[in-house]
């Protein structure tokens, strides 16, 4: 990193705070099999686990909206990032179900202010005309995740506990700190354009009169039913339905985060170049596909298995470039830490009612199979449309 650019030395300690906040979160699903069989919980307690941090993350992102707007970005990333690295640490010393859960909402209080800070920093640092490209490289933090993060989690649950994966990234935590305090300047542009009179529901009085940032919200919502609801119970199918053996679930990960290392950053350069609503139609489009195929998958050979969730991980992955540059180009500077808490806070709050939902839908039957995926499926393809049309009726701020 010594020659990179300060851009790039900002952008890619963004990724790397969202590498721990990813995959902090994404471990959850596929340690599903070996959670419930330890802790010896249903499905519906498996998925109310999950939901309990994306719950507590949209509460504390909400709250995020009265005041992240008054500090000065880097000091706040600061301390929210070190109380998330706290979070984790408490989820790898949780000894039962009961107090996992509480470590998760502890996590996920601070994981939900960090998302809205990395969008706002992003946002307010990257013109708009190259902001998609920035994405790619911070959703990067989801493809090494997937690669690195997951399957070493993963390998450390199998081999030691499930204890050890969040041990390791609390450890991970303190070089992160360290960049972020090295490479990540401060930022006060934005504090310099606040009111003088402090109005607590002003956030809510901004959207309330502009329907392009209502459209925005409501594009989050889609976005994240159409998607959240398949993957908490994405690796539960794949060992139950499919075949797959808790050993072979890395192999989702390392494949579809792999590819997608390569295929993230060319989609945020393609958006730059010819519109970041046409590419996030052949986005929505092309996830259809393996929405579908994954959810109604009988065992197949495992290589026939690993190219659908790969192409999965590269279509769904892809469609969040351009709708996150959507999203953030709807409102001004200014206000946009606090619109970036709202949107996060719908983002959270919609993925926990969208595994919480899936929890219900979903049961395990008699012979130990998952039945009713397939109507998550239909469901997750149906609001992935939805937010498509919303999509193409949202217009950037004049200075978004």
């Amino acid at each position: 990193m010594l020659f990179m650019s300060r851009e790039r030395k900002l952008l890619f300690t963004l990724a790397a705070i969202q590498f721990n906040h990813v995959v902090d979160f994404m471990i959850m699903m596929p340690l599903g099999p070996q959670l419930m069989r330890i802790l010896q919980i249903s499905p519906a307690e498996f998925s109310l686990l999950v939901s309990s941090y994306t719950f507590s993350a949209g509460l504390f992102g909400f709250s995020g909206a009265f005041f992240l707007d008054r500090f000065e970005r880097k000091k706040a990333l600061q301390v929210i990032f070190s109380g998330f690295v706290l979070g984790t640490l408490a989820c790898a010393f949780a000894p039962g179900y009961g107090s996992l859960m509480l470590a998760r909402i502890l996590t996920g209080a601070f994981g939900g202010l960090l998302g809205s800070l990395v969008l706002s920093i992003v946002g307010d640092s990257i013109p708009l005309e190259r902001r998609s490209s920035a994405m790619g490289i911070v959703m990067l933090a989801f493809s090494v995740a997937s690669v690195v993060g997951v399957p070493a989690g993963l390998f450390l649950a199998v081999h030691y506990s499930w204890h050890m994966p969040f041990l390791l990234l609390a450890a991970l935590g303190i070089p992160v700190q360290v960049a972020l305090w090295k490479w990540v300047p401060e930022m006060k542009g934005h504090l310099h354009h606040q009111p003088a009179e402090r109005n607590m529901l002003r956030p809510f009085q901004m959207v309330a009169a502009a329907p392009n940032q209502q459209k925005a919200l409501l594009l989050q919502v889609c976005l994240m039913l159409g998607h959240f609801s398949l993957i908490p119970f994405l690796s539960p199918y794949m060992v139950a339905n499919v075949g797959f053996t808790e050993k072979e679930l890395p192999l989702i990960y390392l494949l579809g985060g792999a590819v997608s290392i390569v295929t993230l950053p060319l989609i945020g350069r393609l958006a730059d170049r010819y519109g970041r609503y046409k590419v996030m139609v052949y986005g929505i489009c092309l996830s259809a596909i393996p929405q579908l195929l994954i959810t109604h998958m009988p065992p197949v050979p495992l290589w026939m298995a690993l190219s659908v969730t790969t192409f999965f991980f590269i279509t769904t992955g892809g469609r969040n470039i351009p709708a996150s540059t959507i999203i953030t180009s709807t409102v001004n500077p200014q206000q946009r830490g606090s619109f970036m808490s709202l949107n996060v806070a719908v983002q959270q709050v919609s993925s926990g009612l969208a595994a919480y939902g899936a929890g219900i839908i979903v049961y395990t039957d008699a012979q130990g199979h998952l039945q009713h995926y397939n109507l998550v499926g239909y469901l997750a393809v149906f609001f992935s449309l939805l937010g498509l049309w919303l999509a193409g009726r949202i217009r950037p701020a004049e200075n978004g």
